[in-house]
């Protein structure tokens, strides 16, 4: 996949879809990212054709297992990135946000294992 953009989107349907029970409306997820509509109905087709969501009428979309995992796996990277900016390197609460969602994207699997360990021997997460 490797793709930020497509990761952006993923990430975006399982934060909105938690509240939901898992299902959003593309307008959440334009409001979400503050894209355009038609940025959003592109991304969906393909996320689509590649079996991350499902879109049923009136937009409903939903994850599909495959693209749960790599919004859960995100999602998980996002979290250790902000954690060891705001601890370890005391990044300013207003810089955090961006700077996490860069480091996200850019992190390995197992560098984001390496750091959470070294996170969890600091104070467990």
């Amino acid at each position: 996949m490797k793709s930020a953009s497509r990761e952006d989107y993923l990430r975006a349907i399982f934060s909105l879809g938690e509240n939901r029970g898992g299902t959003v409306k593309s307008i959440d997820i334009v409001k979400h990212l503050n894209v355009s509509k038609p940025a959003v109905s592109e991304m969906l087709k393909k996320l689509q054709a590649e079996e991350y969501i499902e879109k049923t009428p009136y937009s409903s979309i939903t994850l599909t297992r495959q693209g749960l995992e790599i919004a859960k796996n995100i999602n998980h990277k996002y979290s250790i990135a902000e954690r060891f900016l705001r601890d370890v390197l005391e990044v300013d609460d207003d810089k955090l946000p961006g700077e996490a969602h860069k480091l996200e994207h850019s992190m390995s699997d197992g560098v984001a294992d390496k750091l959470r360990a070294f996170l969890e021997k600091s104070k467990p997460i």
